[in-house]
């Protein structure tokens, strides 16, 4: 089973509008409301694909009892830990050609017993998990140290901890040694103090970030596909840097691919397949999908996935 932790979950609500005018009344032409939060998509991926997850969330407010609602609905298993705060929710005006404006509530306070309650949770939870997923960003009153405590908990248990944060919560994460990091583009680009711009830059940045306490670095690079560096393979062995990316001629939403790509490689690694391989289909196929739609095994082209057997460094992104 794996485990998810979203400590800023939310409603997301996604507006299809013919063009974004500012100061002007502009009609939708389609709404859906969907679970969002980075760790309640690698949920709802997992769960889409029938893989055994459990999503950990904070509940506050009728907003979050309508966002647990939706996730069972989806046959997501959710630990729903009352706290004092408020569920947010958050807005995507997306037009035709595919530009996406987005509105995020910052979400509500977690108090110190609101976080005892949700650590004791995730403890709990993962006594039969195979891995604890850590995702998105920390609401007001949580301190940047929460994950990197956290993780040393679970490191002490057995459970192997992945993160996908940013900022000062990814740094203090690290010192925790987590067994894989997914940062994107930006986010490896801040923490490594330079710009993205060949997968030579990628691989430099993830190995700064494998110095820092970082296991593996799964390093998203948007339509540019994806970085492997350390991965431990199979038999045991590390297996260096992989470098593979999965076209997409008409993408429709970017929103959560990212989530469906951690997802994906967890699923991988689990099931014994090749993990960057279904990171970079599972990826692929949640940007031909709405919204913040997690992709099905119907909707994943893994033929479309190249996985190239040198990497050049020198390649621009």
């Amino acid at each position: 089973m794996i485990v998810t932790l979203t400590l800023n979950p939310s409603l997301d609500r996604t507006i299809d509008i013919p063009e974004l005018v500012r100061g002007e009344m502009v009609r939708a032409v389609a709404t859906r409301l969907d679970p969002g939060g980075k760790g309640v998509n690698v949920a709802r991926a997992l769960a889409a694909h029938r893989q055994p997850t459990c999503a950990v969330i904070p509940r506050g407010g009728p907003e979050g009892r309508q966002l647990t609602e939706l996730l069972e609905g989806e046959g997501i298993d959710v630990c729903a830990v009352p706290v004092t705060g408020h569920t947010r929710s958050n807005v995507s005006l997306v037009e035709p050609d595919g530009s996406v404006t987005k509105i995020n509530e910052p979400g509500g306070e977690l108090s110190p017993d609101d976080l005892e309650r949700i650590v004791r949770a995730v403890l709990d939870t993962a006594t039969t998990a195979e891995w604890v997923v850590a995702s998105g960003s920390l609401p007001p009153g949580v301190p940047d140290t929460f994950y990197c405590d956290l993780g040393r908990r679970l490191t002490e248990r057995g459970v192997r901890f992945a993160v996908d944060t940013s900022g000062p919560a990814l740094t203090a994460a690290l010192t925790a040694h987590p067994a894989l990091v997914k940062p994107n583009r930006d986010e490896l680009a801040e923490f490594a103090g330079f710009p993205i711009d060949s997968i030579g830059d990628a691989v430099r940045a993830a190995t700064t970030m494998r110095a820092a306490g970082a296991g593996t670095v799964l390093a998203s690079l948007g339509a540019d596909g994806a970085v492997l560096v350390g991965w431990q393979g199979q038999q045991g062995t590390v297996e260096g840097v992989r470098y593979g990316d999965s076209p997409v001629d008409h993408g429709v939403s970017t929103v959560g691919a990212g989530d469906a790509m951690l997802a994906g490689f967890l699923a991988g690694g689990v099931t014994g397949v090749d993990p960057l391989v279904e990171a970079l289909s599972w990826g692929a196929a949640a940007v031909r999908l709405p919204g913040s739609r997690m992709p099905g095994p119907r909707d994943v082209d893994r033929a479309s996935v190249r996985v190239h057997a040198s990497v050049d460094l020198t390649r621009a992104l």
